[in-house]
Protein backbone atom coordinates (compact mmCIF):
# COMPACT_ATOMS: atom_id res chain seq x y z
CA UNK A 1 0.00 0.00 0.00
CA UNK A 2 1.43 3.20 -0.71
CA UNK A 3 1.43 5.98 1.89
CA UNK A 4 2.50 10.02 2.47
CA UNK A 5 1.19 12.30 4.37
CA UNK A 6 0.82 15.86 3.37
CA UNK A 7 0.88 18.66 6.41
CA UNK A 8 1.20 22.35 6.85
CA UNK A 9 4.34 23.31 8.01
CA UNK A 10 5.60 25.44 11.03
CA UNK A 11 7.06 28.42 8.14
CA UNK A 12 3.56 27.96 6.67
CA UNK A 13 4.21 25.88 3.51
CA UNK A 14 3.11 22.05 2.82
CA UNK A 15 5.38 19.07 2.45
CA UNK A 16 4.23 15.55 1.52
CA UNK A 17 6.64 12.66 3.45
CA UNK A 18 6.68 9.02 3.45
CA UNK A 19 7.84 6.71 6.04
CA UNK A 20 11.31 6.07 4.32
CA UNK A 21 12.22 9.40 5.62
CA UNK A 22 11.82 11.43 2.22
CA UNK A 23 10.47 14.69 1.42
CA UNK A 24 8.86 16.86 -0.66
CA UNK A 25 7.77 20.59 -0.33
CA UNK A 26 4.71 21.33 -1.67
CA UNK A 27 3.31 24.89 -2.58
CA UNK A 28 1.69 27.36 -5.23
CA UNK A 29 2.53 27.54 -8.90
CA UNK A 30 4.22 30.70 -8.58
CA UNK A 31 6.35 29.64 -5.39
CA UNK A 32 10.14 29.04 -5.62
CA UNK A 33 12.02 26.17 -4.25
CA UNK A 34 8.53 24.09 -4.32
CA UNK A 35 6.42 21.49 -6.93
CA UNK A 36 2.56 22.69 -7.16
CA UNK A 37 0.46 19.47 -6.84
CA UNK A 38 0.29 19.81 -11.00
CA UNK A 39 3.82 19.09 -11.48
CA UNK A 40 4.48 16.31 -8.58
CA UNK A 41 1.65 14.29 -10.64
CA UNK A 42 3.81 15.09 -13.64
CA UNK A 43 6.75 13.78 -11.78
CA UNK A 44 4.81 10.91 -10.84
CA UNK A 45 3.71 9.91 -14.53
CA UNK A 46 7.11 10.46 -15.49
CA UNK A 47 9.08 9.11 -12.59
CA UNK A 48 6.84 5.59 -13.15
CA UNK A 49 7.88 5.11 -16.36
CA UNK A 50 11.01 5.92 -16.63
CA UNK A 51 12.47 4.27 -13.04
CA UNK A 52 10.84 1.00 -14.91
CA UNK A 53 12.12 1.02 -18.37
CA UNK A 54 15.40 1.92 -16.80
CA UNK A 55 16.40 -1.51 -15.25
CA UNK A 56 13.60 -3.25 -17.62
CA UNK A 57 16.31 -1.99 -21.24
CA UNK A 58 19.64 -2.70 -19.04
CA UNK A 59 18.37 -5.91 -18.25
CA UNK A 60 18.30 -6.98 -21.80
CA UNK A 61 21.90 -6.18 -22.05
CA UNK A 62 21.04 -2.18 -23.03
CA UNK A 63 22.09 0.24 -20.32
CA UNK A 64 21.43 3.51 -22.32
CA UNK A 65 24.18 6.36 -22.14
CA UNK A 66 21.60 9.23 -21.20
CA UNK A 67 17.65 8.69 -20.80
CA UNK A 68 15.60 11.67 -19.50
CA UNK A 69 11.90 12.47 -19.86
CA UNK A 70 9.38 15.40 -19.85
CA UNK A 71 6.27 15.46 -18.79
CA UNK A 72 3.85 17.55 -20.10
CA UNK A 73 0.20 18.63 -19.61
CA UNK A 74 -2.24 22.01 -20.22
CA UNK A 75 -4.98 22.61 -17.98
CA UNK A 76 -8.13 22.13 -20.64
CA UNK A 77 -10.36 23.65 -17.49
CA UNK A 78 -9.54 26.13 -14.65
CA UNK A 79 -9.08 22.45 -12.46
CA UNK A 80 -8.41 19.33 -15.05
CA UNK A 81 -5.90 18.71 -16.99
CA UNK A 82 -5.66 17.36 -20.71
CA UNK A 83 -3.60 14.80 -21.97
CA UNK A 84 -0.66 13.79 -20.23
CA UNK A 85 2.28 13.92 -22.32
CA UNK A 86 5.67 11.70 -22.38
CA UNK A 87 8.72 12.87 -24.63
CA UNK A 88 12.14 10.94 -23.84
CA UNK A 89 15.19 11.93 -24.69
CA UNK A 90 17.70 9.17 -24.86
CA UNK A 91 20.96 8.38 -26.41
CA UNK A 92 21.13 4.72 -27.62
CA UNK A 93 24.42 3.04 -27.26
CA UNK A 94 23.90 0.85 -30.45
CA UNK A 95 20.86 0.09 -33.25
CA UNK A 96 20.26 -2.61 -31.57
CA UNK A 97 19.41 -0.75 -28.41
CA UNK A 98 16.87 1.51 -30.12
CA UNK A 99 14.81 -1.50 -30.69
CA UNK A 100 15.00 -2.68 -27.45
CA UNK A 101 13.89 0.17 -25.75
CA UNK A 102 11.10 1.14 -27.93
CA UNK A 103 9.66 -2.35 -27.34
CA UNK A 104 10.14 -1.90 -23.32
CA UNK A 105 8.87 1.92 -22.90
CA UNK A 106 5.82 1.33 -25.04
CA UNK A 107 4.99 -2.03 -22.47
CA UNK A 108 5.78 -0.17 -19.51
CA UNK A 109 3.72 2.54 -20.84
CA UNK A 110 0.55 0.67 -21.34
CA UNK A 111 0.81 -1.90 -18.88
CA UNK A 112 3.35 -1.59 -15.98
CA UNK A 113 3.31 1.86 -15.30
CA UNK A 114 0.56 2.07 -12.30
CA UNK A 115 0.35 5.90 -12.31
CA UNK A 116 -0.15 6.34 -15.49
CA UNK A 117 -2.66 3.57 -15.74
CA UNK A 118 -5.00 4.62 -13.26
CA UNK A 119 -5.10 8.00 -14.62
CA UNK A 120 -6.36 6.20 -17.75
CA UNK A 121 -8.82 4.12 -16.29
CA UNK A 122 -9.62 7.02 -13.80
CA UNK A 123 -8.99 5.57 -10.22
CA UNK A 124 -11.23 6.74 -7.87
CA UNK A 125 -10.58 9.43 -5.22
CA UNK A 126 -12.51 9.19 -1.98
CA UNK A 127 -12.74 11.72 1.29
CA UNK A 128 -12.60 10.69 4.44
CA UNK A 129 -13.51 13.93 6.79
CA UNK A 130 -13.12 13.43 10.84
Amino acid sequence: MANVRVERTDEGGFRATNGRGAEVRIGGGDEDGVFSPVELLLAAVGGCNIVTVEPLTAQRGHRLVRLEMTVQAEKVEANKLGPVTLTYDVELPSEAADEVFRAVAGRVHAKYCTVSRSLEEGTEVRLELP
